[in-house]
């Protein structure tokens, strides 16, 4: 259970058009994912008065990419330069305006040093978004490799299929308690 969320930062990440239905990396149960995390924010949003730090992750290709990275924009390519593909869903794109939207050209938003020091002063991190089995895991495996409490938000994440996404939980029961806890928007807001 959590009894302080003063120092809670909720982590979104990469709610993209990309991932909505019939976009070229959909995710299946983006849109609750998407209706959790609006939720979340609306009941303890700092801009709305209340107390969880938000941060908002987007996915951008890299120019000057190397190795891996310059290979998966080749392939990507198409994606990467299609301007309504990439722009944050719809729904937060006014959250984008009271809260940090960061980028980044990688799947782990820890790589992002402005988000790191916003972590540094959070007690947890709280992480929604997409892609669960890609951009979110390899997010939370390195918060927590930085010494990071995460808080997993079970149904504020989708991934490319239910079944992957709840693989992802599978992998990460075994480091709950101690690096991760997995909860519902619901089971964190009474709480």
């Amino acid at each position: 259970m959590c009894n302080n969320v003063q120092n809670d930062l909720l982590l979104v990440i990469d709610m993209q058009n990309v991932y909505l239905p019939g976009g070229h990396w959909a995710c299946e149960g983006i849109e609750a994912a998407a209706e959790r995390i609006c939720e979340l924010i609306g009941k303890r949003g700092s801009e709305d008065g209340g107390t969880l730090n938000v941060a908002l992750t987007r996915f951008d290709a890299a120019e000057d990419a190397t190795g891996m990275w310059r290979d998966y924009n080749e392939v990507n390519a198409s994606v990467n330069v299609d301007v309504e593909a990439c722009e944050i869903i719809e729904c937060f794109a006014e959250l984008s305006e009271k809260y940090p939207l960061y980028s980044k050209s990688v799947y782990s938003a820890a790589d992002i040093p402005e988000l790191m020091d916003a972590v540094s002063s959070a007690d947890r991190v709280l992480v929604s978004g997409v892609v669960a089995e890609c951009c979110v895991l390899a997010t939370v495996m390195a918060l927590i490799d930085k010494g990071v409490k995460v808080v997993y938000l079970t149904d504020a994440v989708a991934g490319e299929s239910v079944a992957t996404a709840k693989a992802v939980e599978t992998v990460l029961a075994g480091l709950d308690p101690l690096h991760v806890e997995r909860m519902t928007v619901e089971e964190y807001l009474n709480s």
